[in-house]
């Protein structure tokens, strides 16, 4: 059975980089009808935190990554490491070790000096040491010395390494700790992981890992090493470039459907298709489709999929995210309020689900001012008379309909024999504060006609100030 197992450490956020990797390691297990592992990797006890497991435990829910085994935590596996250990050194792959940092930094100092890689000498490898009361020491493993450790790469294709050039690691701190690489190998061991995605940072350390799954008497499992995710401007993704936690999208109003929408395309394809469903990703998915080459991150390009799952997604799933973030902004609107017309119109229009509320907060609640470039522009001298006509119409209208609403507005334009833009733009910034929004007549019918009339009176004493000003 396939098995695959997504294993961040709760250091921080959960990065996008990290939310790829969780997404194609899910993706690969349901199309094989496999199973799909969390495993929280807090062996760094100075800097994992609960804070931090609580983050990645939301985000994976957010994106809906259910798993099928899981959470497991390490430090509650430190026994079962520790027995992997003892087990190393009884068959003679491991060895106690008592080279001081001291003599470690040194040797590394003199390597580089002589342009040599940094690596242990193996000063301790012969000498069968026995632990010690008194005298720190760690243990290594040993590594083989001769020929060459060889895994099966899906990205990379069949990588060797020799022997030779790696070095005999530490699998057990002084204090009794296992390291990364020990308890890696045990966890996919004893949790039968049979496929490895992860980010080809770790490629190093997989001949390593390779090795101890060897002298553990372990199956060796195929692995899968993603190129990195690089910001737009060629470097490797950070802050600099923006929101990289993916609950910062949360926040920021976009759709987990989009996300991982977006998420699936950096560093895999099918052809030329951009949208994919859950059920496509699952069913088109392969190994055999990653990229060889880094992904970029692009703002613009995850702002449009998640346009277009805005624009397509039922209306009612829209309405309710607009109403989670209008409370979260303590705005509140009466039944008279059409949001479901409003929320039609505007997510033609907004990338996010923020950027549609911001768009339509001016129907619930008066602008404190109008965005200075739209009435520089607009609210003018000669706008006057055309707000004017219309505020004195708009009074009169027996019916607020977009269809009467917009039979005013041409009115106008034709007794002042002006442009349509002469008269619905100085009527757009009036009423809404900008320039932007849906069909203006649709705009002021969902506005209602008393705050129009409001908003226009506004709009006439603010031009008339600029007049006597």
């Amino acid at each position: 059975m396939i098995k695959t197992r997504f294993a961040p450490s709760p250091t921080g956020v959960l990065h996008v980089g990290g939310a790829r990797t969780a997404l194609f390691c899910w993706l690969y297990s349901k199309q094989k009808k496999g199973r799909f592992v969390l495993r929280i990797e807090d062996t760094d006890l100075e800097r994992s935190t609960e804070q931090s497991v609580k983050a990645i435990l939301d985000a994976m829910e957010w994106l809906g990554l259910d798993y099928d085994e899981g959470p497991y935590y390490q430090t509650q596996r430190f026994e079962r490491y520790s027995a992997a250990i003892r087990q190393l050194v009884e068959q003679g792959d491991a060895y106690y070790c008592q080279c001081s940092r001291e003599r470690l930094e040194g040797l590394r100092a003199q390597q580089m000096a002589d342009r040599q890689k940094p690596r242990y000498d193996g000063r301790c490898r012969d000498l069968g040491l026995e632990p010690q009361v008194d005298v720190p020491m760690v243990i290594r493993f040993r590594n083989p010395q001769q020929g060459v450790v060889s895994f099966k790469d899906h990205v990379k294709g069949e990588v060797n390494v020799s022997n030779s050039e790696l070095d005999d690691l530490i699998i057990e701190r002084s204090d009794g700790s296992p390291t990364y690489n020990l308890s890696v190998v045990v966890d996919d061991m004893d949790m039968a992981i049979t496929h490895v995605l992860r980010g080809d940072d770790h490629v190093n350390n997989t001949p390593r890992q390779v090795n101890i799954l060897r002298a553990l008497g372990a199956s060796v499992p195929e692995y899968a090493h993603v190129p990195m995710i690089l910001g737009d401007d060629g470097k490797r993704l950070s802050k600099r470039h923006g929101a990289v936690g993916v609950m910062e999208y949360f926040e920021a109003g976009y759709l987990p459907e989009a996300m991982l929408n977006y998420l699936v395309r950096l560093g895999w394809s099918h052809g030329d298709q951009e949208i994919f469903s859950r059920a496509e990703m699952i069913e088109l998915f392969s190994l055999d489709g990653l990229n060889k080459s880094a992904s970029t991150f692009n703002t613009g390009k995850l702002n449009w999929i998640n346009q277009q799952y805005l624009m397509s997604m039922p209306l009612d799933n829209i309405i309710r995210l607009v109403e989670q973030r209008l409370q979260r902004l303590g705005i509140s609107y009466d039944a008279t309020t059409d949001l479901s017309a409003l929320v039609d119109l505007y997510r033609q229009r907004s990338s996010t689900i923020n950027e549609l509320v911001d768009s339509i907060l001016y129907i619930f609640q008066d602008f404190e001012q109008y965005d200075e470039k739209a009435a520089a522009k607009v609210l003018k001298p000669q706008a006057l008379l055309p707000l004017q006509r219309l505020r004195e119409q708009f009074g009169a209208l027996g019916n607020w309909t977009a269809g009467d609403i917009h039979g005013v507005i041409e009115a106008t334009t034709r007794e002042l024999e002006v442009g349509m833009g002469k008269v619905g733009q100085p009527l757009r910034v009036a009423i809404t504060g900008g320039s932007f929004s849906p069909p203006i007549d649709q705009t002021a019918e969902l506005l209602g006609r008393d705050r129009c009339l409001a908003r226009l009176d506004r709009a006439i004493e603010y031009i008339g100030a600029i007049k006597t000003g």
